[in-house]
């Protein structure tokens, strides 16, 4: 039996989070299919197939021309029940998450989330390690069912190329027209650039920015690194950026490259939106910050000192390069 991978794309666009999910996947099986939700997602194949697809089930209906979790729920589960997978895995992102739910709730079926490691050992006990409280704790545990419901936290597993063969099958699926309950309605486009949410690099303001004035550093530093701003939620509760801008529980999650959280203490909820970023920068003054404990790096000190001066040594480099 193989194992199923849910793609997780955008109008088309293929979100990398993806690949990681097929990298999980592939430590279980080299039998590793994807499942693509609309006919937007038909011409990412070749790159699943460069990542190691072997097959690539393609669906089309009226109701997947856009995202909707009820729909996509449903899809995924009628591919499960025709496919018959050892088990069907997707990226822990707020979408993987929501879909994989979906899916589990129609199959009756126990779904295990945020997973960092699986040890299938070929026997119908899996033992997993997942993700929670904000990463802040590792739980081992065991799923015991005919399919296993993964999905796997961002970061995890690194996208690794794979020569698959990546055959095209169309799959079928009969989604009730009911199914449009929840689908997105209207979207809001940023004017030009990277999204908060994609963005390679990530420059995060908190309270102690001080003000809506004291962004402005931050804004240059984003813009020199090909990055955006963000902010913790005392900030937009304080009326000193939009909500769009938030990262946190009830903001958006992120998972640059490069995370740079600056002035942020680092609440439970703030980090939440942060965990899945590969290396956090953390500069404060206060050595004892829970940002500053969990960061891979940090600067102790003002930021109205440090970010200048990183800035004035990116044009620098810049200039002489």
């Amino acid at each position: 039996m193989t194992v199923l991978v849910v793609v997780e794309h955008d109008r088309g666009k293929l979100a990398s989070a993806s690949l990681e999910a097929l990298a999980a996947a592939r430590t279980i099986d080299a039998d590793v299919a994807a499942l693509t939700l609309g006919a937007a997602a038909d011409g990412v194949a070749g790159e699943l197939a460069a990542h190691g697809a072997t097959t690539v089930h393609q669906v089309h209906h009226d109701l997947l021309a856009d995202y909707g979790p009820e729909a996509w729920g449903e899809a995924i589960a009628q591919a499960t029940r025709a496919l018959q997978p050892m088990a069907v895995i997707a990226c822990g992102t707020d979408r993987g998450n929501e879909v994989m739910a979906q899916a589990a709730a129609r199959l009756d079926a126990p779904l295990v989330v945020n997973c960092t490691a699986i040890n299938s050992d070929g026997g119908d006990t899996w033992a997993l390690t997942r993700s929670r409280w904000g990463g802040s704790l590792l739980e081992s545990c065991t799923v015991t069912a005919p399919v296993k419901l993964l999905t796997v936290t961002h970061h995890a597993f690194e996208a690794k190329p794979g020569a698959g063969s990546g055959t095209i099958a169309w799959l079928p699926v009969d989604l009730d027209a009911s199914l449009a309950r929840t689908v997105i309605a209207e979207r809001v486009e940023r004017a030009a650039g990277v999204t908060l949410s994609t963005a390679p690099l990530v420059v995060g303001g908190g309270r102690g920015v001080g003000s809506p004035e004291g962004f402005a550093p931050l804004e240059e530093l984003a813009g020199l690194l090909g990055g955006v701003v963000g902010c913790s939620r005392a900030v937009t509760n304080n009326g000193w950026r939009n909500h769009t801008d938030q990262v946190g529980q009830t903001g958006t999650r992120i998972a640059p490259d490069l995370y740079m959280a600056c002035g942020i203490s680092g609440a439970i909820q703030h980090w939440v939106g942060a965990m899945a970023s590969k290396k956090i920068l953390a500069i404060n003054t206060d050595p004892e910050a829970n940002m500053v404990t969990k960061a891979d790096y940090a600067v102790i000190g003002d930021l109205h000192t440090v970010i200048p001066a990183i800035s004035a040594e990116v044009r620098r480099r810049t200039s002489r390069a």
